[in-house]
């Protein structure tokens, strides 16, 4: 799968997808699907404002003090006995991994779902060393068969349909077709049983830390994540730092809203905290336990304006909602966290020079804001970013000229009248002027003003 960033041609990409009338009914279904599911879950939350109030301050108490709290895990984690890496960036992170799993001769890996993986490209990595690496959540192995990335930072697949997903274990795993979900979960448990019994090693991501304990805690809905962290003798998890939670006592608040807000249910099926590997007597468990603590622009972010896209908790509410991820599906946006919440993060970690197109990709509608559990200022994040986009010198001079005349004219409306009465004459030459990027992608002027119908 290529994990080439796109972002610079999002326009081109979703010129793509709204081609792809697959991919927009799948995508319309989905959304609806998890609105739907959301909204009665949270139903009978009383206390839900309050909830979320409590979660974001638990998130910027986390900020206001990051290093200290990783300097804590790091002690706790140490003490219980793993083993605690800190990688500065993507390759640091990749190279530890790859050292990890070759010292000990480990050659087949399988994989939890982990979007921090998946920013830094770990397979492709893992495979140059020639290793083999298998995703197992149901939505990943899907698409690492087609060879594609996540369009959903939860739901990998959500672009595809059953159809798709049954003609494609056809041709690959050699079964009869079928378009039935049960059967094809069927086929995917029996071909993944058999990895997960010969696996040398386990790679998982972790939705929280808890600094207190040095536990690791994840919420999955497959039993894949317990068999990634506990059948395999060897387990590395890969998590970036801003994951933490003060202890385990913060975490209840966070049970309640994220499967509520991700999937729209009151719970995961399964709720998984590791603390160190195997203890003498237990039954279960890795009896080697690394954690690979990722920064990759992190502190960075800590220090800037946009700081507080680092409270979100990765549960792509904000994805379901979105008007224009809901048309163009994840890929559209080129690189891994797609939606509100990835246009932010993919600018601020891969620059606005090769992502800037991307914070064009919202109508500030709100929805997002108004289902992010942990309260993430996305509008803001968004508009400061289209502020730092004009700063840079990234934005067409056109544009920012034409933004300024229209800005006086809205202001006099004797100016705005007569620039109605005007457009619909001088359009042809407004667009041959403006560009096809400017002026090509505006709608033309309605033919009677909005304030000149009858009512």
């Amino acid at each position: 799968m290529s994990h080439e960033q796109t972002s610079l041609a999002f326009r081109e990409n979703t010129v793509r997808a709204l081609e792809d009338s697959a991919l927009r009914a799948a995508m319309k279904q989905a959304a609806d699907t998890f609105g739907t599911k959301r909204a009665d879950a949270f139903a009978t939350v009383a206390d839900l404002e309050a909830l979320r109030d409590r979660a974001s301050a638990i998130r910027e108490d986390v900020l206001a003090n990051l290093p200290m709290y990783v300097d804590r895990f790091v002690t706790a984690a140490t003490r219980a006995g793993a083993v605690v890496h800190r990688a500065d960036d993507a390759a640091t992170a990749r190279e530890i991994i790859r050292k990890i799993l070759a010292d000990r001769g480990a050659r087949r890996i399988v994989k939890g779902k982990s979007m921090v993986s998946e920013e830094v490209d770990l397979n492709s990595r893992l495979e140059d060393a020639g290793m083999e690496v298998v995703e197992t959540d149901l939505g990943e192995y899907i698409i690492q068969m087609e060879g594609e990335t996540p369009s959903h930072i939860i739901v990998p697949a959500i672009h595809k349909n059953r159809t798709q997903v049954g003609r494609l274990f056809a041709d690959r795993l050699g079964v009869p077709y079928s378009d039935d979900p049960q059967v094809l979960t069927k086929i995917a448990r029996k071909a993944l049983r058999e990895k997960f019994l010969s696996a040398d090693a386990g790679i998982s991501g972790a939705n929280f830390a808890a600094a207190a304990t040095g536990s690791l805690v994840l919420l999955t809905n497959e039993g894949n994540g317990r068999m990634v962290t506990t059948v395999p003798k060897l387990h590395v998890a890969i998590l970036s730092i801003e994951k933490m939670l003060p202890s385990l006592a913060d975490l209840p608040a966070f049970l309640r809203l994220l499967p509520r807000s991700a999937t729209g249910q009151t719970i995961t099926s399964y709720v998984s905290v590791i603390t160190g590997p195997r203890k003498a007597g237990d039954a279960t468990g890795a009896k080697e336990l690394h954690i690979v603590l990722l920064d990759n622009g992190r502190t960075e972010i800590l220090a800037g304006e946009s700081r507080d896209i680092l409270k979100c908790i990765r549960c792509g509410a904000c994805m379901n909602v979105c008007p224009v991820y809901r048309t163009v599906g994840g890929h559209a946006y080129g690189w891994t966290y797609p939606g509100p919440m990835g246009m932010v993060l993919t600018t601020l970690l891969t620059g606005m020079r090769k992502s800037h197109p991307l914070v064009d990709a919202s109508t500030l509608c709100g929805a997002c804001v108004g289902v992010c559990p942990v309260r993430v200022p996305l509008s803001d994040l968004i508009l400061g970013l289209r502020r730092r986009k004009v700063r840079e010198g990234f934005a067409d001079p056109r544009e920012r000229r034409g933004m300024k005349a229209f800005g006086k004219a809205a202001a006099s409306p004797a100016l705005f009248a007569l620039g109605q009465r005007l457009a619909g004459a001088f359009w042809p030459l407004v667009r041959a002027l403006g560009g096809k990027d400017v002026a090509g992608r505006m709608p033309p002027p309605a033919k009677v003003p909005f304030r000149r119908k009858a009512p």
